[in-house]
């Protein structure tokens, strides 16, 4: 396979927060793009009601996610807690141990690569 490491996140947008919510995704979606050559797709979408968000997130390796990761944890994850609550993770790809073991407190549906390609 490709080595890539992606997921889709489902979370809740807490009630009150969806103009903090979208002022931490543009700043995070920036800094992202600027700052972490590895992140192949960074995409947030909301549903109608702005009560729902899926981010789909997909890197070159674990390297480039693990990088990300501690950018997450120093630069944005207690604001994004403060926003959204998560609902649930699917992890696909080819993640190492060590991206499993991050992503663990958050109890991902780990789906492994059998088949297929990426372009």
């Amino acid at each position: 396979m490709t080595g890539h490491v992606y997921w889709m996140f489902d979370l809740a947008i807490k009630d009150g927060e969806y103009e903090k919510f979208e002022a931490l995704m543009k700043e995070m979606v920036e800094a992202t793009e600027a700052n972490e050559p590895g992140a192949l797709n960074y995409e947030w979408s909301v549903s109608e009601d702005k009560k729902t968000c899926h981010i789909l997130e997909r890197y070159v390796d674990s390297a480039a996610t693990m990088v990300h990761m501690g950018n997450f944890g120093k630069n944005f994850g207690r604001r994004f807690m403060e926003v959204l609550k998560p609902n649930s993770i699917t992890l696909y790809g080819d993640p190492s141990e060590e991206v499993v073991k991050a992503f663990s407190a958050m109890g991902p549906v780990i789906m492994n690569s059998v088949g297929g390609f990426s372009r």
